[in-house]
């Protein structure tokens, strides 16, 4: 009596747990993502050859626009609470529990520290209009305050300039020389990569 043979048949792939992965993949990826805030001030930076890098994490950044107004960011939402509760100690403002959360969760800012009440409890679209810049005069120098209590909230922060190519270089200077009244002499200035000159 003959054998009866099962008809061969072609092999299938599961694909059903590729899919998931690429799935669980991409929610990681969409969950752990920090996205840059946006900039309350364009600024052109001006070009060089270094190629330097400025590490990603652990970054004091002062901003002057090419009008003069100096902006204030560090990252770090924890460091950013305490820099936010010693300002807070220091000028008396009494900020809220909400106001100062709402600091924490903030990007670059740019106002004197009387006006930064009025500028957390505003709408999102109309804190652009608000950054007219930190004080930075000899008889105001608010920029000071807020580099020391950073400095004190995480020893660990580099310290960047992003100057416009157009800022007015007293504006610069006095920024350097607010850096230079706490005995920090090594700063970086943010600059775009320009192509190294070749030799013939």
């Amino acid at each position: 009596m003959a054998k009866v043979r099962p008809k061969a048949q072609k092999p299938q792939l599961d694909m059903t747990p590729v899919v998931d992965l690429a799935f669980l993949l991409v929610t990681f990826f969409m969950l752990t993502t920090n996205f840059r805030p946006e900039e309350p001030v364009i600024v052109d930076i001006p070009s060089s050859i270094s190629d330097f890098k400025i590490p990603e994490t652990n970054v004091m950044t002062i901003t002057v626009s090419n009008e003069g107004r100096v902006l204030f960011n560090i990252d770090n939402q924890g460091a950013r609470a305490r820099v936010i509760e010693k300002m807070d100690e220091k000028y008396k403002m009494g900020f809220t529990l909400e106001e100062k959360t709402t600091f924490s969760n903030l990007g670059a800012f740019g106002m004197p520290i009387s006006e930064l009440k009025t500028f957390l409890n505003a709408k999102k679209e109309t804190r652009k209009e608000l950054n007219t810049g930190i004080p930075v005069d000899t008889v105001n120098n608010q920029l000071f305050d807020w580099i020391i209590n950073a400095r004190m909230a995480n020893p660990k922060y580099r310290i960047a300039i992003k100057g416009d190519s157009k800022t007015p270089i007293p504006v610069i200077r006095r920024v350097i020389a607010t850096l230079q009244d706490q005995n920090i002499n090594r700063f970086n200035l943010i600059t775009s990569l320009e192509e190294a000159p070749k030799n013939d």
